[in-house]
């Protein structure tokens, strides 16, 4: 009999590029939906991440200041149990400071 759970898999991220590149890896190499897929401030505040990316530090006076750099990104989606640790690599791979499971 196969093993059907899921586990909800949370990962937090200084940067929204770094959350956006995660979300990428679970859809491309792991195959969840992304519509599954959750992504949130980690706090309560709405933020961008707490580091400029992307457009952001490479404008022409330098890193921008303007967005809410408030906090970290969290993401999470259930994945299947027998996926945790593969999951867990891509999720640090793409920059993940945090990652847990439940």
């Amino acid at each position: 009999m196969a093993d059907d759970s899921t586990t909800t898999i949370r990962a937090t991220f200084r940067t929204r590029e770094a959350a956006d590149l995660a979300v990428e890896h679970l859809v491309q190499q792991h195959g969840i939906s992304r519509p599954d897929i959750f992504v949130q401030s980690a706090t309560d505040r709405n933020t961008a991440g707490s580091e400029p990316s992307g457009g952001d530090a490479s404008h022409e006076q330098g890193a921008r200041r303007d967005a809410p750099l408030e906090g970290e990104i969290e993401i999470s989606a259930d994945i299947a149990s027998g996926r945790i640790d593969a999951v867990q690599r891509s999720l640090g791979d793409a920059g993940a400071i945090r990652v847990s499971s439940r």
